[in-house]
């Protein structure tokens, strides 16, 4: 599975961003698709993530702010409201093969993209 991301950039706090990333194949019976962050000095975190069957999951920093969604079963998409000087860090897009009783078989990722908010 290749991973092929779009957006980010530069964008005042209070602006919007949104994220894109589409899959080369998504004929799985289950998986999940997402974005995750890292911020200079900081670990790689889960920011969003969404299963094919639609369940959506948010870290608490972003809930309320972020919208996650999948397209076509193979492309995700971050909307990015209200953002904020500590979103800045470089996303990366994930694609999470699952068996189907939910056992990770495989991590894919894209080459990450960089999201700075600044005044």
């Amino acid at each position: 599975v290749q991973l092929v991301e779009s957006g980010g950039g530069l964008v005042q706090p209070g602006g919007s961003l949104r994220l894109s990333c589409a899959a080369s194949s998504s004929t799985f019976s289950m998986y999940t698709m997402g974005w995750y962050r890292q911020a200079p000095g900081k670990q790689r975190e889960l920011v969003a993530s969404i299963t094919n069957d639609g369940i959506t999951d948010y870290t608490d920093a972003v809930n309320g702010r972020f919208t996650i969604s999948l397209d076509n079963a193979n492309t995700v998409t971050l909307q990015m409201n209200n953002l904020k000087a500590e979103d800045t860090a470089v996303y990366y897009c994930n694609f999470r093969l699952m068996t189907g009783s939910g056992v990770v078989i495989f991590d894919y990722w894209g080459q990450g993209t960089q999201v700075t908010v600044s005044s």
